[in-house]
């Protein structure tokens, strides 16, 4: 189906004397590029289910997300190219579908909108919350938000099979965890996963190990993936969607010297901690480094 092709998902190599002055490799993964509106993780984290409910011939999909959710966006326009149906949850009962340009273009795409207050918003992850989402839309699929789960995991897990088999360490901007478990289970076990969450106060490896165990279904060999992770904590500039002048003027910087766009909520702020690590660490030295763009552009 063309809507899993990531041929357009190419590797870019930078160049900067920082890079040259440590010998050090960098490209990004441009997921970005894959689709104008299912780009990234995203894409990647909806394409098994996707599958799914083709295959068990549902209805559509329903999921939830905010105002802004740019996984909102990507399984309207994925249901929209697959010809099934999409019911969106949305954070915010004073909201409709046209309080801002995200939620009027996934009414556009078809995406059925409802509004949730907050408080009923926030019992997402409890069990009579999914029973009733799956009540009131029978022969749905659930997603999670943000495409979070096993499935989305799998989906992730393939990009490293596009990578050199050469590349040393891995930088992904850190939201469920779904995309950096599952690059984390792609690599080979002399490969560094670098991860830069975008909340603060965020405990990536204890978040990370129930998913990741999904997966295993092994304590101990869920705790020697982890011995593969390299938590950047200190870059979230102030926390999720928070952004300061320094990060604005980074955005800038990269747009024009490497025509690299990136977005303030996720991807600058993983890319920054880059730039830091090669400036600051002797494990750069000779590395060769992967930076993937998880996408993110729309409401970035």
């Amino acid at each position: 189906m063309f809507l899993f092709d990531t041929s357009r998902s190419h590797l870019q190599q930078l160049e900067l004397p920082l890079f040259r002055e440590k010998n050090c490799t960098v490209w990004v993964k441009r997921d970005d590029l894959i689709d104008p509106e299912v780009s990234g993780n995203k894409w990647r984290k909806l394409k098994y289910y996707i599958e799914k409910a083709l295959v068990q011939k549902k209805y559509g999909i329903v999921t939830l997300g905010g105002a802004f959710s740019n996984h909102l966006l990507a399984t309207a326009a994925a249901c929209n190219k697959t010809g099934l149906r999409a019911i969106g949850l949305v954070r915010g009962e004073e909201l409709s579908e046209e309080s801002n340009p995200n939620l009027k273009r996934c009414k556009e795409l078809g995406m059925e909108l409802y509004f949730l207050s907050r408080l009923d918003y926030a019992e997402r992850h409890q069990e009579w919350f999914k029973d009733q989402i799956q009540e009131d839309y029978p022969n749905f699929l659930f997603v999670q938000e943000g495409g979070a789960g096993y499935h989305g995991l799998i989906g992730c897990q393939e990009l490293m099979e596009e990578l050199p088999e050469t590349v040393t360490d891995v930088f992904v901007a850190q939201g469920t965890t779904t995309t950096s478990c599952g690059i984390l289970l792609g690599c080979n076990p002399k490969q560094k996963i670098h991860v830069v969450p975008a909340l603060k106060g965020f405990d990536a490896l204890a978040e990370m190990r129930p998913l990741l165990y999904q997966f295993c279904m092994d304590n101990e060999l869920v705790s020697e993936y982890l011995q593969q992770v390299v938590v950047h904590p200190d870059h979230h500039f102030g926390g999720y969607a928070k952004t300061t002048p320094e990060l604005l003027e980074f955005i800038e910087t990269c747009k024009t010297a490497f025509d690299l766009p990136l977005d303030r909520v996720y991807t600058a702020k993983a890319f920054h901690a880059l730039i830091d690590w090669v400036k600051t660490s002797p494990d750069a030295n000779g590395a060769e480094v992967v930076f993937v763009h998880t996408g993110g552009l729309m409401n970035g």
